[in-house]
């Protein structure tokens, strides 16, 4: 018997079947959309952490009170014990780091209220920035300018906004000269940042950025600093910034050798590290499920198979009377399960592709659709189908043809 006939003989009985076919592939479809779905997400929130999270530079060592990424609540409570980064500490190693190409300080407000004429917001996130930091922080200025050292060191009340504030506050015209109340004091827009779109749901560009000197006087030099030092390039570079940076800081807080640091000193590996364990973790648990699915997929295969060559033993004595070989009648019971899981596998990789992009539009996580995960998952689906049809084939082209043709219809 030819492939394509075999093929076509398969066809015929899933289609002749078609709600016990349905049925048969929902453990495979959910199986491979669970993998498909969890793997694109993943890539994407991967993606997301290198274009968007990740917004310093490669080059960049980060200095704070706490580190970026920790995981349980007592890290959290014992890191909130420690003394705060100060403007001193930003004036000492802006002075002291000579390995450092670039230092930059910032400070944020959880949310200020921003007002331009009659329009207003109450939830804009209010940055202080030294005038490196826009070029610390990757961030392109779209029209206007960044701050000049003379307005950082005098306080000068001009600001840089994001694209929603001039959405929704400055309104038409040019938003460059206008000037905003951010809570109750007077500044210039001097500037405008590059638009940097949304992440679960939540706008990145509803903030404010002042200096920082004037962000201090406004709001008071209660709280916690971040330093960010430029070292101009990676590895060994990185890491003699970061070890210099960690001199300076244990200088300035007179800590004996052996003890533990009161600051962190990260650089941008460690937000990518953190998180792809986070995620990989994540896909394990998810792949372990998914496998679960696949495998009473499997079995569901098999226990429908089986029932298939219960009902056409007469139609399998009918063909090897005409001459069909036990390879034939083999190779037609595989090349139905493969089928049939291939089709769930399919319709899985829709349906996976599909629910990462419907997540993607409710609460704007990324997603990025992986090749290889698609390949992954329509051969992991085929091969269950083809191993889980072995039995239910051979028992099929082990059937004696005097014996099935016996078989009442």
């Amino acid at each position: 018997m030819l492939f394509t006939e075999a093929l076509k003989l398969a066809l015929q009985s899933l289609w002749a079947n078609k709600m016990r076919t349905i049925l048969t592939l929902l453990g495979m479809v959910i199986g491979v959309a669970s993998v498909i779905m969890v793997v694109t997400l993943t890539n994407g929130a991967k993606a997301f952490v290198t274009a968007k999270i990740n917004t310093y530079g490669a080059s960049v060592v980060t200095v704070s009170k706490m580190p970026q990424t920790f995981i349980t609540i007592e890290e959290y409570l014992d890191f909130q014990k420690r003394k705060d980064v100060t403007f001193d500490d930003y004036r000492a190693i802006l002075d002291e780091c000579r390995s450092c190409v670039s230092v930059g300080a910032s400070r944020s407000n959880q949310t200020g209220k921003v007002v331009y004429q009659t329009k207003s917001t109450t939830d804009t996130a209010v940055r202080g920035w030294t005038w490196t930091m826009p070029a610390l922080s990757n961030m392109n200025i779209d029209s206007g300018r960044s701050f000049t050292e003379v307005e950082d060191e005098h306080s000068t009340r001009v600001a840089i906004v994001g694209c929603d504030i001039v959405d929704n506050v400055l309104g038409y015209g040019d938003p460059l000269g206008k000037e905003i109340r951010v809570d109750g004091s007077p500044y210039t827009v001097v500037g405008v940042g590059e638009c940097q779109g949304k992440m679960m749901g939540q706008s990145m560009d509803n903030w404010v950025a002042i200096p920082l000197t004037a962000f201090l006087h406004g709001y008071g030099a209660q709280g916690s600093l971040s330093i960010f030092a430029d070292a101009g390039g990676g590895g060994e570079v990185i890491d003699a910034v970061s070890d210099e940076l960690r001199v300076i800081m244990r200088a300035r807080r007179h800590l004996a050798p052996g003890t533990p640091d009161t600051f962190s000193v990260d650089t941008s590996a460690t937000f990518q590290n953190m998180l792809s364990k986070v995620l990989n973790n994540f896909g394990a648990v998810v792949a372990a499920i998914a496998a679960v699915s696949l495998v009473i997929g499997g079995i569901v295969i098999m226990n429908i198979m089986l029932v298939s060559v219960t009902e056409r033993t007469r139609e399998i004595g009918i063909r090897k009377a005409l001459g069909a070989r036990r390879k034939d009648i083999l190779l037609q019971f595989l090349i139905e399960s493969g089928t049939m899981s291939l089709a769930g596998g399919m319709i899985g990789v829709v349906a996976g592709i599909a629910v990462a992009k419907v997540i993607t539009l409710l609460i704007s996580f990324p997603s990025v659709v992986a090749l290889w995960s698609i390949l992954v998952g329509l051969f992991v689906a085929t091969a269950v189908g083809l191993f889980f049809g072995v039995y239910p084939a051979y028992k099929a082209a082990s059937l004696d043809p005097i014996v099935a043709l016996r078989a009442e219809l």
